[in-house]
């Protein structure tokens, strides 16, 4: 019973820094702050659209290419890459626009 006893406070004391260290609690952010989450998050969120958006004007190529002549299969590809272009053009505006925005805020002066 007594080597039951030692053994169980032996390992105790061995396990105590390892239950010390689990309880030290990490920054999840790296030091960023809330303003470097909300920068990354959109920038995170606008590079996805973005590659979505190149996927289409990818995918409108391939309808056009494949369409074999036929004029609604052309068209469909046509409307695809026009939509996929629009849709290019406004995800660099809103991340010109974002970037414009966090840099106001950042700095607190319009330059």
């Amino acid at each position: 019973m007594k080597r039951k006893q030692y053994a169980l406070i032996v390992l105790f004391f061995t396990l105590l820094p390892a239950i010390g260290y689990a309880a030290v609690l990490t920054d999840p952010l790296g030091g960023a702050g809330v303003n470097g989450l909300v920068k990354n998050l959109i920038r995170a969120m606008l590079g996805i659209t973005g590659s979505v958006a190149l996927l289409m004007f990818v995918w409108g190529g391939f309808q056009w290419l494949f369409s074999a002549g036929e004029a609604d299969r052309v068209k469909k590809g046509k409307d695809t890459i026009k939509w996929a272009v629009l849709g290019l053009v406004v995800i660099i505006t809103a991340y010109m626009l974002v970037n414009t925005v966090i840099s106001i805020l950042e700095s607190g002066t319009v330059a």
